[in-house]
């Protein structure tokens, strides 16, 4: 199977939607990885799409939180399409991992929170999609786990990067070297997962949490998740000096100043991200 060309990003802003659902209520955003019948199998195609959704949300000022779930109540993403993933050659095999793990940096630096809802199986790049999002919720019944090596290769999207950022080094190297799953409970003891519900309840926990966060100031949110994911990467030192820098720069900002005199005036903000 040949790899199709990248294509630019104003012509995936024209792509018509076959393996995700796409829809925006208000200010919060819902991707859904659509292809139920392979448990929503990463493909190719799904990971363009989901580049192509991400560009429209990362420019959408009206979208403050993006929730990101899979079609059905078997998966969120179960992993990546093994019948395509048989066909590649090592040059294949790095287009592939360059692609996903692109895509995974745009959600990760969207400059908005993404939340995940996993709803059955995150496996392999479920999982490393599930990573890449700000927050992850999960349903009582989920399944996570990076089973990569089982098939004689390792993670290509992110997995043995974040994973360890995640949850420490020797619990993701336990993981990552066993490729056992675990239950959304464990998930939750090592901090793979934010929080675990019932299913019914799962999208409404997501959408409460992003209700809570859209009513703070936009650019304060974007700032405290750069603080952190850039922060992590750096040394204490470094760290504290961008948390300053951006600081800072939040000082300059209409929100801060209605902020501060909403509270002293004792009533609700009106944010305007500026």
């Amino acid at each position: 199977m040949l790899i199709p060309e990248i294509r630019l990003a104003e012509d995936l802003a024209l792509m018509s939607y076959e393996s995700i659902l796409f829809e925006k209520r208000g200010a919060i955003a819902y991707v859904t990885v659509n292809r139920p019948k392979v448990l929503n199998a990463l493909n190719l195609g799904v990971i363009e799409e989901l580049r192509s959704a991400f560009h429209d949300l990362k420019n959408d000022l009206d979208v403050r939180v993006v929730i990101v779930t899979g079609a059905g109540d078997k998966a969120f993403v179960a992993g990546a399409d093994i019948s395509e993933l048989a066909t590649y050659d090592p040059v294949r095999g790095k287009q592939f991992t360059h692609r996903g793990q692109s895509v995974l940096n745009l959600i990760e630096n969207l400059g908005k929170p993404v939340i995940a809802c996993i709803n059955g199986f995150a496996l392999g790049g479920g999982c490393e999609l599930a990573l890449a999002c700000t927050l992850r919720l999960a349903s009582d019944n989920a399944k996570l786990g990076q089973p990569e090596v089982k098939l004689g290769i390792i993670p290509g999207y992110g997995g043995t990067q974040r994973l360890p950022r995640l949850v420490g080094k020797g619990i993701a190297m336990q993981l990552l070297l066993s490729g056992e799953m675990i239950t959304a409970q464990e998930a939750l003891r090592i901090g793979l997962v934010n929080e675990v519900t019932v299913p019914a309840d799962l999208i409404r926990r997501a959408e409460a949490i992003a209700q809570q966060i859209i009513k703070n100031a936009p650019l304060a949110v974007e700032y405290a998740m750069e603080a952190v994911n850039k922060g992590m990467e750096m040394p204490l030192a470094e760290g504290l000096y961008l948390e300053a820098t951006l600081f800072a720069v939040s000082c300059a900002t209409e929100d801060k100043r209605e902020g501060i005199s909403a509270f002293l005036e004792k009533r609700p903000a009106q944010f305007k991200g500026k």
